[in-house]
């Protein structure tokens, strides 16, 4: 098994403020522990940031527990167990998936608990659709209750097929991850091609005798209540040039994600399904996902509050996704709800001014009152 982190402290006091011990924390705790899942480029290495923090290094599901703590997330309860995992950095879901299942019953080892809540972001929303199933396949019962995904590529990402189609063989691929990524792509164990592919919604090599790409993926590891209680997702969208500044130098080159048009498969052809609906720089992605491929389960709404937590609510406005190759129009093309932020400032790589604790804080509590 990998090892798992509670926390990551950086030594920066440069930019924002940590959140102060005078907000409102959570009234409760959650049942079952909340997993952190990352997606692709790993826990330790976001363009230099920690992952799951803010822009002081605050790990965000690091409780006042202590007395005098001062450098930790007020929002959540003290006794709030939250566990960041940390699985390989670039490969495929299949890979990663068994590798969160791994970490996942290290956490159920340690910490006594029979169940465990999963967020993730990016890849690591994928990632936990695999490890929910390995998990009751290897318990015969469900270990996971909440799944939310924030940011996830569930039908592909344009930002993949671009890389894969950046030129011949491995050395463009694995150049272009670690020009978005860092050095990290460059461990053991990394496999840069597969971690792409498996963002892409169509197999890209039908004829190799390996099925790889979302659609795919999601046919064997649908939503199903067996593994998971509830699915539901946080969508995120940003109108260049407000995007961090690392994609948007990537847009300069690359034609800018359209990625608000219905159709059930890829049909223009970018990677994702999905198609264009013709207007390009609308507030229709994050610089790396369009909102027609986030949408897993029910869809949240994010409000910040000025005094404590934030709020999660269900926007029940838009139907949940029950089929992940067949959503609805209105799951592909809305803007309800939609988060006004970038891939990567959810996960504290800004600067800027979205406070990462409370929105981490805010989708825990709504986690323990729907677990």
């Amino acid at each position: 098994m990998r090892r798992f982190k509670a926390g990551v402290m950086l030594t920066c006091g440069c930019l924002l403020g940590s959140p102060g011990l005078a907000e409102a924390q959570a009234p409760q705790a959650t049942l079952h522990p909340v997993v952190l899942a990352h997606g692709m480029g790993g826990y330790d290495n976001l363009l230099g940031f920690a992952y799951f923090g803010d822009e002081m290094g605050l790990f965000v599901g690091d409780a006042c527990d202590e007395p005098l703590e001062w450098h930790c997330n007020p929002g959540l309860h003290p006794r709030q167990r939250t566990l960041g995992s940390q699985v390989l950095a670039f490969h495929s879901s299949e890979v990663r998936g068994l590798d969160l299942a791994s970490d996942i019953e290290g956490i159920l080892a340690t910490t006594g608990a029979t169940r465990v809540n999963i967020i993730g972001h990016s890849q690591g929303g994928i990632d936990a659709r695999k490890a929910a199933k390995v998990l009751f396949e290897r318990r015969h019962r469900a270990v996971v209750d909440v799944l939310v995904s924030v940011s996830s590529p569930h039908r592909g990402s344009p930002m993949a097929k671009h890389i894969l189609d950046l030129g011949p063989g491995v050395t463009s691929v694995v150049a272009a991850l670690a020009n978005i990524f860092g050095d990290s792509v460059y461990e053991p164990g990394n496999d840069a091609i597969g971690a792409v592919k498996q963002l892409v919604y169509d197999d890209v090599q039908p004829s190799d005798g390996v099925v790889t790409g979302m659609k795919a993926f999601n046919a064997a590891y649908p939503m199903d209540s067996q593994n998971v209680s509830l699915y539901a997702s946080l969508l995120t969208a940003q109108r260049a040039p407000q995007v961090n500044p690392a994609l948007f130098l990537l847009r300069l080159g690359f034609l800018d994600i359209d990625g608000d048009g219905y159709c059930v498969d890829d049909c223009d052809g970018d990677g994702a399904a999905g198609k264009g609906d013709g207007i390009r720089d609308d507030r229709d992605d994050d610089g790396v996902v369009g909102i027609n491929s986030q949408q897993m389960g029910k869809r949240l709404r994010y409000k910040e509050s000025a005094y404590g937590p934030g709020i999660i609510a269900e926007d029940r406005s838009i139907p949940a996704v029950t089929d992940l190759n067949a959503p609805g129009p209105s799951q592909m093309t809305s803007i309800s709800s939609v988060l006004d932020q970038d891939h990567l400032d959810v996960v504290g790589v800004g600067p800027d001014l979205f406070n990462e604790p409370k929105f981490y804080a805010a989708i825990i509590q709504y986690i323990q009152q729907h677990e």
